[in-house]
């Protein structure tokens, strides 16, 4: 089969058996998750450091953990897009323009906000995860939605876990 490939460098033109239309869906469908794990990844250190108040070493040690398991997916879904013959971000512009997940510049935000705050972004990180994983069965590509499943199994999880941790018991904050 042969392609032509456009978009590449030849130095950076790597051999797959998948058609260019593929690696060009499937790369255009990963690189808003790499710009979104980032993003998130960020924005969840930014809180872990902010937080504050009568949960604090709880809530500090689980946006801890929750964002080291963010930061290891940006490269396993990055170097993917590469294997594939893909290009991925090349700047904070790049993601900037890629990425759902809105920031938070406030000097303060309370802890419960926080948690919510951070469980829709990761629920909008599941819902693109899921809509990735469709692109890549589109054109047969298992290695990338078994890699997209562990991920939204992960997300799933990150947001359960802050669902849980915010909620308010007996009309307090949690």
């Amino acid at each position: 089969m042969s392609k032509t490939k456009t978009a590449v460098s030849p130095d950076l033109d790597t051999p797959t058996d998948l058609s260019q239309e593929a690696v060009d869906k499937i790369s255009a469908a990963l690189n808003p998750l790499v710009a979104d794990a980032l993003a998130l990844y960020i924005k969840t250190k930014n809180f872990h450091w902010h937080v504050s108040g009568r949960h604090f070493r709880d809530y500090h040690l689980m946006l801890d953990e929750q964002s080291e398991a963010i930061f290891a997916s940006v490269d396993e879904l990055a170097e993917r897009v590469r294997k594939i013959g893909g290009t991925t971000l090349r700047s904070v512009g790049h993601l900037a323009k890629l990425t759902q997940i809105k920031d938070n510049d406030e000097t303060f935000v309370p802890p419960r906000e926080m948690l919510r705050e951070l469980m829709e972004d990761n629920k909008k990180t599941v819902a693109a995860m899921r809509k990735a994983h469709e692109v890549a069965d589109k054109y047969d590509d298992s290695a990338t939605a078994s890699i997209l499943e562990n991920f939204i199994d992960a997300a799933e999880r990150r947001t359960w876990f802050l669902f849980e941790a915010s909620r308010q018991e007996g009309g307090n904050e949690a």
